[in-house]
Formats: C-alpha cells, structure tokens, sequence
C-alpha cells in the first residue's frame, strides 16, 4: 500500500504539472495581423481546469479505496515528516479523505522544496539551461527573492503549516493538543527544522548522478550539464579537500556519506531528549 500511495502521488503530481505548465506553453501574444485574431475551429486540447478536476477526482477516489482496501491488509496509513510519523486511522472515510490530501500535499511540499534547492545551487547558471529555466519558471516570483530569504523559506512554511494543520490533527485525534500556546509554536520550530531533510532524498540522487556520469559515458542529453553543473555546487565546500587519488574523485561519494550521516544523526536526535516539547 505505501508503494501504491507513491505512486498515486507521483500521478497527481504529473496532473499538478501538466495544469501549471500550460500556462508556460501558451503565453498571452498580440497578433500581428487581422488573421491573427481569427481562433482555431477545432478545440485547443483539455483546459487547464481538466488537469485539476483530475487531480481532485484522484485524491477523492483513493481515499475511499484506502477505506476499503486498507483495514483488509492491516495497512496503517503515515505520514513521515522527517522528525516524527503521523499514523490515521485506515477505517474512517473522514481521516482517509483528509490522509489522501496531506500525502499529496506533503509530496508536493517535497517538490517545491527540491525547486527551491536548485534554485539556490543554481542560480549563476543562465536561462538557455532547459531544466533551470524550467525551475525558475515553476517557482514564479519566489525565484527572484533574496538568498537568505530563499534559504529561510523552508523553515517558515514548515512551521506555519504545522501552525495551520495542527487544530485538524488533534481534533480527528492523529495528534495530541498542544499544552500550551508555547509548546506549538516550540513544535513547530522543530518542525520547520526538519522541512530541511526532504532535501536529503534529491543532494544523494544528484550526487550519484554526477558520480556515475564521471565514469561512464551516458551521452550529451542537457540534464546531464545540469546535474553536473548542480553537483559542482553541491560539492564546493569540499573543495579544499583533497580527495581525489589520480583520476579517481571521491568528493562525491564523501558528499553523499555525508548526507547519510546528517540524516542518522538527526534520526538520533529523540533519544537525547530533543523533543521533550514534542508530545508524539
């Protein structure tokens, strides 16, 4: 059921692109001439609207064969936010409707939080790179925010999200309620905090990229500039580092143990005593 879950999501995440990215295809043009003005006989594709109502069909016809499929298997349905894991109950159509949002919700707060990363790793590289024009075109007018503003952003969405969702979460009794105005504002900090460990998932896979195509010829395609050129980025603290042995470099695989380390670290972090103010 978690793989099936993913899949899903990746589904109404190519429904939530598919509805953006018209909108990129099809840029308001003044015609030059009086046949310009003239529209097509024949209609222009789905609207932008068929791609949401899809998505939205998609979301509710899945929660309710969750409801259906789920307490036959003993699937408990979660939500892992990095810190800590939401569990819902798999036998109440309400709770299985409001899991089927949050999991895509939480899938396109992973997406957006990947387009803000590169954004940041990426923002000397021109627009004639597809794949970052293609991001900053994503990220509207976020993409021309401050640095330091960009880098905080995860961290604040993070924590006012838990702010907006947690009175919802307690009331259906996923979560306990807060003791005390402080102790929410003190779990959502943590949670802001851990907003950062989605970018985990995406620094390994382009590291592992950047490291597979060091050694083996995989053609001239643009996304392979573009992940070396993010990898670059991603490795310019090590740069001072001397890990390469001849022709070998092993900052990348240094790199990525270093993500993995980061990731167990914090993992550890409950066990001394960090989330005393966290009631889970």
């Amino acid at each position: 059921m978690p793989l099936i879950d993913f899949i899903l999501n990746l589904a109404g995440l190519l429904l939530w692109l598919n509805w953006c990215s018209a909108g990129f295809d099809s840029p308001v043009r003044t015609p030059a001439t009086l046949v310009g003005t003239l529209r097509k006989a024949d209609p222009a594709g789905p609207r932008r609207w068929r791609f949401l109502a899809a998505l939205l069909g998609l979301l509710v016809c899945r929660a309710w064969i969750y409801g259906v499929i789920g307490p036959a298997v003993n699937w408990t349905p979660s939500l892992d936010l990095g810190f800590i894991t939401l569990s819902f109950r798999g036998d109440h159509p309400r709770i299985m409707l409001l899991f089927s949002f949050l999991s895509f919700g939480l899938a396109l707060g992973v997406f957006y939080l990947w387009l803000l990363l590169l954004s940041l790793l990426n923002r000397r590289v021109p627009d004639t790179d597809p794949l970052q024009k293609l991001v900053r075109l994503h990220l509207g007018w976020v993409e021309g925010w401050p640095i330091p503003l960009k880098a905080l952003l995860p961290f604040l969405l993070g924590g006012l999200v838990w702010l907006a969702l947690h009175p919802l979460l307690s009331f259906v009794s996923v979560i306990p309620a807060a003791r005390s105005p402080a102790q929410l504002l003190e779990q959502a900090a943590f949670l802001g905090v851990a907003t950062y460990l989605a970018w985990k998932y995406l620094i390994v896979a382009v590291l592992f990229l950047h490291l597979l195509n060091s050694y083996v010829f995989l053609g001239h395609h643009p996304v392979w500039n573009f992940v070396n050129a993010t990898a670059r980025s991603l490795l310019l603290p090590l740069r001072w580092v001397p890990l390469r042995v001849g022709p070998i470099d092993f900052s990348p695989l240094v790199g990525i143990a270093l993500v993995f380390l980061v990731g167990e670290a914090a993992s550890r972090l409950p066990l001394t005593g960090f989330y005393k103010f966290l009631p889970f």
